[in-house]
């Protein structure tokens, strides 16, 4: 059997159990992110008013909507392969399930990023359609930003699932969400450019995958593409994911291959 033939039934499994828990995560995946829109690009808009950025002026809504979109993507992710990848090592034992069978770790691995991969694709379409409905996609090129949300994801969750496989705290997921998620989701570009930080906190903020998902979302969105620094950006996260990936085979199989 090919390798994608065996990815596919881990995947399988993942979305059926999905099938059966969706609407517990409406409030996390689409209306949450919806409220974030609504106070900040909103409510805080209607304060602050417009907001120029590399040299043009546009409405704080739309500056703020294709942030939110790559933040959201961010988050979801870090969720995902956080409590759900230690669940499936120690407490439900799913993945030692699926590699009695022939299944192997790669085809684990592939297969739960492919699933977390989709969550956030789902998510971001939903949050797509209402930024579209308030009118802030000023650009066709905007629906690629869709794309972009699902890398920004698999940036962060690969990483984490490396850490999951790798911890017996779950505590460990807190401190990851309380010093590290949440200050790149108010400090990565989502609300405002990130010059207007200090120069450390600044260059710590381009090192960020959430940055180049930001910056090339509003690049998308807005309609004010820049191809050479677009191309920087996907670069940059593709090998984030690239070695996010490495990462999680390494310690999935310390962990699950005795």
């Amino acid at each position: 059997m090919s390798s994608l033939a065996l990815a596919a039934r881990p995947l399988e499994f993942f979305l059926a159990q999905y099938r059966r828990v969706w609407r517990a995560t409406l409030v996390s995946s689409v209306v949450t992110p919806v409220v974030y829109l609504l106070a900040l690009g909103v409510g805080m808009g209607q304060f602050l008013g417009d907001i120029t950025f590399r040299g043009v002026t546009y409405d704080y809504f739309a500056f703020v909507a294709p942030g939110l979109l790559a933040a959201t993507a961010m988050q979801l992710a870090a969720f995902e392969a956080s409590w759900p990848v230690l669940s499936a090592i120690k407490w439900t034992r799913q993945y030692h399930a699926m590699l009695a069978t022939p299944l192997r770790v790669r085809d684990v691995v592939m297969a739960h990023q492919a699933f977390i991969a989709s969550r956030m694709s789902m998510t971001a379409a939903v949050y797509f359609v209402v930024i579209v409905a308030f009118g802030a996609v000023e650009s066709p090129l905007g629906v690629l930003a869709i794309a972009v949300a699902v890398m920004v994801g698999l940036a962060y969750s690969t990483f984490i699932a490396a850490w999951g496989a790798r911890t017996e705290n779950e505590a460990s997921f807190v401190a990851i969400f309380r010093f590290v998620i949440l200050p790149m989701f108010l400090f990565s570009g989502t609300f405002f450019p990130i010059d207007r930080l200090p120069a450390p906190l600044e260059l710590v903020a381009y090192l960020t995958p959430l940055w180049h998902g930001v910056d090339l979302c509003r690049m998308l969105v807005l309609g004010d593409l820049v191809p050479w620094l677009a191309l920087v950006h996907a670069a940059y996260l593709s090998a984030f994911i690239a070695a996010g990936l490495a990462a999680a085979l390494y310690t999935y199989r310390r962990r699950l291959v005795v």
